[in-house]
């Protein structure tokens, strides 16, 4: 199994990072995400959310709430001829107040469960795939995954930045023009 994906992190990745985003109105996609995932797309790359979601736990929102967003979300792609492959969240905190969220759970970033679990799910090799993100935890679940790191410097990924400046890459939507492009992208190489 040699077929990899593209897993991006949601908030500060592909959307604007608000902190516990909580109204529909407030999703705006960042500049370039819709053309890049698009790229991904026409290339045959499966495109995987990935997105801890503690904000269900922790009372700020239902996850009937999360569904409504991926939809919202996958609405502006298609706009753009860009779409999402799968949406995987992890709505569960050990420090939530909501009964049935309140655990650690082995899916929250940057434990490996939601890319175990899509892996699995769509016949994918994590050590085949990109993981891309604005924090450390999303380059952590990569390096656990066996996959290549990106960090990309939107939502808090400049501040990631400072603790990781060997390892970031500026703009994951704007230079992939070919497959051979992630090989620049991606940290450590």
């Amino acid at each position: 199994m040699d077929r990899g994906a593209i897993f991006l992190d949601r908030d500060g990745t592909v959307i604007e990072e608000v902190g516990y985003l909580s109204k529909i109105e407030d999703i705006q996609l960042l500049p370039g995400a819709a053309e890049g995932i698009r790229r991904f797309n026409e290339a045959g790359w499966p495109v995987i959310v990935i997105t801890n979601q503690s904000g269900v736990a922790r009372g700020y929102f239902p996850e009937s709430f999360v569904h409504e967003v991926h939809s919202t979300i996958s609405s502006m792609l298609a706009r753009y001829g860009a779409k999402i492959d799968a949406w995987y969240y992890c709505p569960h905190h050990p420090d939530g107040v909501v009964d049935g969220y309140v655990f650690k759970c082995p899916s929250r970033k940057p434990a490996t469960g939601m890319i175990d679990t899509a892996c699995r799910e769509h016949g994918i090799s994590a050590s085949s795939s990109v993981v891309a993100g604005d924090s450390l935890k999303d380059i952590e679940l990569a390096i656990a995954v066996g996959a290549r790191p990106v960090l990309v410097t939107t939502g808090y990924g400049r501040q990631t930045f400072e603790t990781m400046p060997d390892s970031v890459r500026k703009d994951l939507f704007a230079k992939v023009e070919r497959l051979d492009d992630l090989a620049v992208l991606v940290c450590g190489s």
